[in-house]
């Protein structure tokens, strides 16, 4: 079963016993194992601050964006960061179009929260004028195709997309020093942000009332399963956030099981996230080095370039 349906969800009483035997015999529809990860790709897009990741049959985009705005009055001093999911009906037919429903709003919260809480993002660093001007961090999440496993995939999508973006420089002048300039690229180089950690987010699927587990659930195994958890690590296996829905009850043994193999994947996970950005990195720093050879080399020949 190497695609998943349009109308999956509606699994028939066969496939969902054929799902749940084979899981018994640690088989998994796709040929891995219990605890292995399906394979993760990682692109960039023209623009800082753009990513697009695909996990398995999982299509994510994220965009990054900055506005100057009024800080919150109990954080004069730090700037703020917000994240908003669309569920597009192209990528699953179940989404339904317009307003977010709960699944794209507990996404947001799951990501949101560990980023937040684990103060992964520097939000001092995004104060302009304290008391008066912050850097406001918006990050949208677009859901291409839904292959399962929607967490993981859109938490890569924004650390990759935060890792990239850059907001532009700015000065405070003018009179009393209350005025803010903001510099255009061309004059100043943008900033990227400063980013302490990487909190990467593992699920992990229950079966057999949760004594059969498994991690990074596909679409059809999500359609099954009695129950999933959600925990976020970084690469030194600190505990950034963990998150349990339904009422499903999970052992204690369980979830320090799931602990442990989250926090032996983080250091790779954060490894193939850094080096897809590297590479990204060289590849705009040498388009930027040609540009300005070909820019001076014109100035030199005469009255062609036209500024």
């Amino acid at each position: 079963m190497e695609g998943r349906l349009n109308n999956m969800w509606r699994l028939t009483v066969n496939e969902s016993k054929f799902v749940e035997s084979a899981l018994q015999s640690e088989l998994r529809v796709d040929g891995r194992g219990l605890y292995d990860y399906r394979k993760l790709t990682i692109k960039f897009g023209k623009e800082y601050g753009s990513s697009e990741v695909q996990l398995g049959q999982t299509h994510v985009m994220a965009f990054v964006t900055a506005q100057l705005v009024q800080p919150y009055k109990d954080r004069p001093n730090e700037g703020s960061f917000s994240i908003f999911t669309e569920f597009s009906p192209m990528a699953d037919p179940s989404f339904e179009p317009g307003h977010p429903g709960e699944s794209a709003v507990e996404l947001g919260r799951i990501i949101e929260r560990a980023l937040r809480e684990s103060r992964a993002v520097d939000t001092e660093s995004l104060c302009v004028l304290a008391g008066k001007l912050v850097w406001s961090v918006r990050i949208d999440l677009h859901i291409l195709d839904n292959g399962g496993n929607l967490v993981d995939a859109a938490n890569i999508a924004a650390l990759a997309a935060l890792l990239t973006f850059r907001r532009p420089d700015c000065t405070v002048g003018g009179e009393n020093s209350q005025e803010v300039i903001i510099h255009p690229p061309e004059e100043r180089e943008p900033l990227p942000l400063i980013i302490h950690h990487l909190p990467i987010a593992f699920t992990f699927g229950f079966f057999n009332k949760g004594r059969i587990l498994v991690m990074d659930p596909t679409y059809v195994e999500e359609a099954v399963m009695c129950g999933r958890m959600t925990v976020t690590v970084n690469a030194n296996g600190d505990i950034c956030a963990i998150q349990k829905p339904g009422e499903e009850g999970v052992n204690q043994s369980v979830i320090l099981h799931c602990l442990r193999l989250a926090s032996s994947r983080a250091a790779a996970t954060t490894k193939i996230i850094r080096e897809a950005v590297e590479t990204y990195n060289r590849e705009r720093s040498s388009q930027k080095v040609k540009r300005h050879h070909i820019l001076a080399k014109s100035e030199v020949l005469g009255p062609v370039v036209v500024v």
